[in-house]
């Protein structure tokens, strides 16, 4: 008889029912995999949480060489700054014009006092590298620090609350942007009668905090547009606690891209002041102040200017070479 034509009661597959035990495998595997996706769920989501925008650009800048460069000279500079007696036991203002006097530098004379040679004083040039390192520091670090305050407030009151606020805010902005730096630097600086490291902080950072008030205003005219800061003010939050528990946060990214980059600026306006004798003078140790007095030697005796502008030019590579690699760890467009 055909296959088809066979009745139902010879269906050898018809009378096959499912048992007890394989409705429990059934049911023991399903439960098995849902408890593995219930413990696996959650593991899942912390570290999606932990991909904020901050985790995300640490973990590139670790993955960065330039980076890691950088952070260790800034290391190096930070320990030169305060801690001057690790790495030279030499007197910079000791002069001694009888046997110093110009004396080329001693190459085998490692971290001594005539390992770079000495000035048209008779002095250390490589303490002097050593210590000068403070005043120049110092300055950069300071001034970014007043500007990132005053700038940073400004731009946020400007950018938030709009209107009139914004107006006089801007009007002010556009009226220090007119200035040059330097130009207006020099002014101000005629003004005091002792020139010391704290007159030139106040002069660039009189002048300075225009750039990072305009940043951090575009940066907030964008933020306050976010969904959770209107979600925010509908809830009832206060003006304070919208500024900086929502948008500061958010909008201080860009912010510390520019602060970073123009501390090497800083350093040099310093000592482009000190060269030109309007800043730090003697006895303050300053590389521009060296160079400023080395320049009547860079024929006779280059080593004189090398060693403090190398010096100044290490440290301004390394603040921009940081500025770049956090602007690109920050930015996602760049990544």
């Amino acid at each position: 008889m055909p296959e088809h034509d066979l009745p139902d009661d010879h269906d050898p597959l018809r009378h096959i029912q499912p048992t007890d035990s394989d409705h429990l495998d059934y049911v023991g595997q399903q439960g098995l995999a849902v408890e593995q996706d219930t413990l696996i769920e959650p593991d899942v989501i912390k570290r999606e949480e932990a991909r904020s925008l901050w985790g995300h650009a640490w973990r590139d800048l670790r993955r960065r060489p330039i980076f890691i460069v950088s952070t260790l000279l800034i290391i190096l500079l930070l320990l030169m700054a305060i801690w001057p007696g690790l790495f030279t036991d030499a007197n910079p203002r000791q002069a001694d014009l009888a046997h110093d006097f110009l004396r080329k530098p001693d190459y085998t004379d490692f971290f001594g006092a005539g390992w770079f040679g000495y000035d048209g004083q008779g002095r250390s040039v490589y303490a002097r590298v050593i210590y000068g390192a403070r005043a120049s520091i110092t300055v950069g670090i300071c001034v970014t620090l007043a500007v990132v305050i005053v700038g940073g407030l400004a731009g946020m009151v400007a950018g938030y609350f709009g209107g009139w606020s914004d107006a006089v805010i801007s009007r002010i902005i556009d009226i220090f942007f007119g200035i040059p730096l330097l130009l207006g630097a020099l002014v101000l600086l005629n003004a005091f009668s002792v020139r010391t490291v704290w007159s030139v902080v106040v002069a660039l950072a009189f002048l300075g905090w225009t750039q990072l008030a305009r940043v951090m205003r575009g940066s907030v005219l964008t933020i306050k547009q976010s969904d959770y800061v209107v979600a925010g003010r509908a809830l009832g939050a206060g003006t304070g606690r919208l500024m900086f528990r929502h948008i500061l946060p958010n909008a201080v990214a860009p912010v510390i891209v520019v602060a970073t980059i123009s501390l090497g600026g800083y350093i040099t306006a310093e000592a482009t002041l000190s060269f030109l004798g309007i800043g730090l003078q003697d006895p303050t140790i300053s590389w521009g102040v060296d160079i400023s007095s080395a320049q009547k030697f860079i024929r006779t005796a280059p080593f004189v200017l090398f060693f403090p502008a190398a010096a100044l030019s290490l440290t301004v590579l390394a603040f921009i070479m940081m500025g770049d690699a956090v602007r690109d760890a920050l930015d996602p467009k760049l990544r």
